[in-house]
């Protein structure tokens, strides 16, 4: 060999490194067996589980952290400016007598009473505190009321003084010439005297003016002017110069001019000022602390009159409507209205509801409540049906015959007739909506727990006769604590199961309630009592974002506690894979 060859070795080959074999009592192992791991394992396989899961996540995070993050309240109000047609006036044609007493004189509400009756029957006289009253209709509206004081009676023909009285000389005369021409009422001398009987008696009076019936409103361009407008001679002589169509007419030595017009008239003092309006269409301001100018009120009355339907006062455009006998003087207001209704916007992002409140965190509380509901409901159910058939199941014999009868008498109650009968009691007796919220959960959970008690009664009969029972009545440990810290526990993946599908069936039930009106009430909201909204049919079908988000939210609430108990119970199936 030379000196440039080169010395090659073959490598060993590499050997494997043995895999160490665990023994049965090694900590690894153990943990790796563990059974809420498996559970786990199974559970996270499932992928309807998982998707439930998550959106139980969801549903959590929308209903207890969404209220904490939201800018509104559940029962804040939001309002807006709206140019709306809102009534500002009221005009109706008057029916109603109206009076105004002469100087000196009394017509209480007795004689207008005596007065009415006897026009309406068309009398000519009457008489009130045991005076008597005759009345002439001075024009169409206005009627004069006269009181009447005898000065002669009748006696057999002739003329007797009646009581101080004097009688004129020639009365007599004129009183018989009157009677024969069947006369009710004679001048003589100037003066008007009038025939009148009471009973088989006939008397001679003299008429003095007390009142005046009116249907015509006189409204005064000047409130000073009021007294002058309202007094007697003022009203008589206008509506005689109006009756007459005259232009003008004299009142305490002042002229007065008077320019017709539709629907009223303008009295004008010697100035030419406008004193007074004359009509019988009455205009009042809605609101008191209102007033209306007199030049308003003509402008009004003349359009009701011409049957217009607007008019334009001060650069206001004000719009007359009819309804009936009533006429509504309206006009475009900026008011602050309720934003009901409004779909969805930026601010808004599912629009508000009929009392103009955000409708999503109107959701996001009514899930708080359902959610709520839902979970102490199927608490107080899975503790009374644990408790109840927990003792029945260890116990048998006669505790549980007499258990499983009380179960059976509960199970006889109509279920859904007692809580809508709980809920109507609830109604009348005004019960706050939190206290309401209370006593709903607990009847719900009251009436709900005999399924669950029925089935750990069933678990626990079977279980009793196991092993490590019997290793339980040697170690001498007391009954309470075999039946919850060995019996109970050993049911509780069966009881997770039920629970987790309980939870959907009480949230479909207290959103029923709620629909119904029977549930949580106004201002609390739920995801039921929202829907209720929509129980009118234009709602439904023109504001579909008031029960779609929550149907939506109730319909995926109860898909994940359904995929979730799903998968909770293939998990707990010792059956399953590994």
């Amino acid at each position: 060999m030379s000196d440039f060859d080169i010395k090659t070795e073959t490598p060993e080959p590499i050997q494997p490194v043995p895999t160490p074999q665990l023994a049965l009592d090694d900590q690894r192992r153990i943990k790796v067996l563990s059974p809420g791991m498996l559970v786990a394992k199974r559970f996270l396989r499932n992928k309807l589980a998982l998707i439930g899961l998550v959106i139980l996540i969801v549903m959590f995070i929308f209903s207890f952290l969404g209220p904490i993050l939201s800018p509104y309240t559940q029962t804040q109000v939001f309002y807006t400016e709206s140019e709306l047609d809102k009534d500002y006036a009221g005009a109706i044609i008057n029916t109603e007598l109206r009076y105004v007493i002469a100087n000196g004189q009394e017509f209480d509400a007795v004689a207008r009473a005596n007065f009415l009756l006897a026009y309406g029957k068309q009398q000519p006289t009457f008489s009130s505190n045991g005076i008597g009253y005759t009345y002439l209709e001075e024009a169409e509206g206005t009627i004069r009321i006269l009181q009447l004081e005898p000065v002669a009676e009748d006696l057999l023909g002739q003329l007797i003084p009646a009581g101080n009285k004097v009688i004129p000389a020639g009365l007599e005369e004129a009183y018989l010439a009157a009677k024969a021409d069947r006369q009710t009422v004679f001048q003589f001398e100037g003066i008007t005297y009038h025939i009148t009987t009471e009973g088989k008696k006939s008397f001679v009076s003299t008429e003095q003016n007390v009142a005046l019936a009116s249907l015509f409103i006189y409204d005064p361009y000047i409130e000073a002017d009021r007294s002058v407008v309202d007094s007697y001679s003022f009203r008589y002589a206008s509506t005689i110069a109006i009756r007459d169509q005259e232009n003008e007419f004299e009142v305490n030595g002042k002229t007065y001019t008077i320019e017709y017009g539709d629907g009223s008239n303008t009295i004008k003092s010697q100035d030419g000022n406008a004193f007074a309006e004359v009509s019988r269409i009455i205009v009042n301001p809605l609101d008191q602390r209102e007033f209306l100018p007199v030049e308003f009120k003509t402008l009004a009355r003349e359009v009701i009159s011409d049957r217009g339907s607007s008019f334009e006062f001060d650069g206001i455009e004000y719009k007359v409507v009819r309804v009936n006998t009533n006429y509504y003087i309206k006009r475009e207001t900026t008011s602050m209205v309720i934003k009901m209704f409004e779909f969805p916007s930026p601010e808004h992002p599912v629009g508000t509801d009929n009392n103009g409140m955000d409708q999503m965190t109107r959701l996001m509380y009514g899930g708080r409540v359902s959610l709520l509901v839902g979970f102490v409901v199927v608490l107080l159910e899975v503790v009374l049906g644990v408790i109840i058939g927990g003792i029945s199941g260890y116990f048998s014999g006669a505790v549980d015959t007499a258990l499983m009868r009380f179960v059976d008498l509960f199970n006889s109650i109509p279920y859904f007739p007692m809580v809508i009968i709980f809920g109507s009691v609830m109604d009348t007796l005004e019960v706050s909506p939190m206290t309401r919220l209370f006593i709903l959960m607990a009847i719900l959970g009251l009436m709900g727990w005999t399924g669950i008690a029925r089935l750990v009664r069933g678990q626990i009969l079977s279980l009793r006769e196991q092993d490590f029972m019997v290793a339980t009545e040697a170690t001498g440990i007391r009954t309470s604590r075999k039946i919850f810290r060995h019996l109970v526990p050993n049911v509780m993946p069966l009881l997770i199961v039920i629970a987790t599908g309980s939870l959907g069936g009480v949230i479909i039930f207290e959103a029923t309630l709620g629909f119904l009106g029977l549930g949580i009430k106004y201002p609390l909201a739920s995801w039921g009592s929202i829907i209720n909204i929509a129980s009118d049919p234009y709602v439904m079908t023109t504001y579909w974002f008031i029960w779609l988000p929550a149907g939506l939210l109730i319909l995926l609430t109860v898909l994940g506690f359904n995929f979730v108990g799903d998968g909770l119970r293939d998990a707990y199936d010792p059956k399953m894979k590994r």
